[in-house]
């Protein structure tokens, strides 16, 4: 049977779309039907723990990361957990993914178009919540044995960045919770940050100034009013 432009777009192997975007955009639409259906009991549990983090919708109030945490209390509970694994302030990956994703699950660069009319691609393969690369995500995902990990996932996408932010303290001798410079080395990568690419680019560290502020803001903010936060077990029944 000839099969649609629309399936052929939709399969992973077709090549206008990756494995790994495939996967998260996938993974994403099971996490919706799940809460529009309102599916019960065990079922429902294993499905959030699964795919939790993949929102319709970014926060109403993303510069309140009490406000954040309290309508997605799911996501409290995966930095949390991406804290305590990797010594990893939740203000500095909040602040990071703020502005990289604007905390949108299924963020990506805009379409370039040549002559304003025939689209040719994206500037990268960056996506998701984290903006994570085809070629990065997937070395994070071999490091940490989560083959099915998604960047559409709130909850792997912050471990991603837990990850990636511990690597750049070991590899370029920086604080875990230097929001400034973690930034910087998430932006240029590894090399280019100790090639100092960074300084030849005024807005990049302007806008890594911006991080910097935002995540001192949400740790203050969370220091208020992290003993209220958490999602329970029997808020799903």
């Amino acid at each position: 049977m000839k099969k649609t432009a629309v399936a052929m777009w939709l399969h992973p192997k077709h090549p206008a779309i990756s494995f790994t975007t495939w996967q998260s955009l996938w993974s994403c639409w099971l996490y919706q039907a799940a809460r529009q259906r309102k599916l019960g009991g065990l079922l429902l549990l294993s499905l959030v723990s699964l795919l939790s983090g993949c929102a319709s919708r970014p926060p109403q109030n993303p510069d309140n990361i009490c406000a954040v945490f309290q309508q997605e209390p799911e996501w409290y509970d995966a930095a949390k957990a991406a804290r305590e694994r990797w010594q990893m302030p939740i203000g500095v990956a909040m602040s990071m993914m703020f502005q990289e994703s604007g905390f949108r699950h299924d963020a990506q660069p805009p379409m370039r178009y040549f002559l304003g009319v025939i689209p040719y691609g994206r500037a990268s393969s960056a996506y998701g919540f984290a903006q994570a690369k085809d070629e990065t995500w997937d070395d994070y995902a071999t490091a940490v044995g989560r083959p099915f990990a998604s960047r559409s996932n709130f909850a792997d996408a912050i471990d991603f960045m837990g990850w990636y932010n511990s690597r750049s303290a070991r590899l370029n001798k920086v604080s875990k919770s230097d929001a400034f410079r973690l930034y910087l080395n998430y932006h240029e990568g590894w090399g280019g940050y100790r090639q100092g690419s960074y300084r030849k680019k005024a807005w990049l560290v302007q806008t890594a100034r911006k991080v910097e502020s935002r995540a001192r803001r949400y740790q203050q903010q969370l220091a208020r009013c992290e003993k209220d936060l958490g999602s329970s077990f029997w808020d799903w029944f």
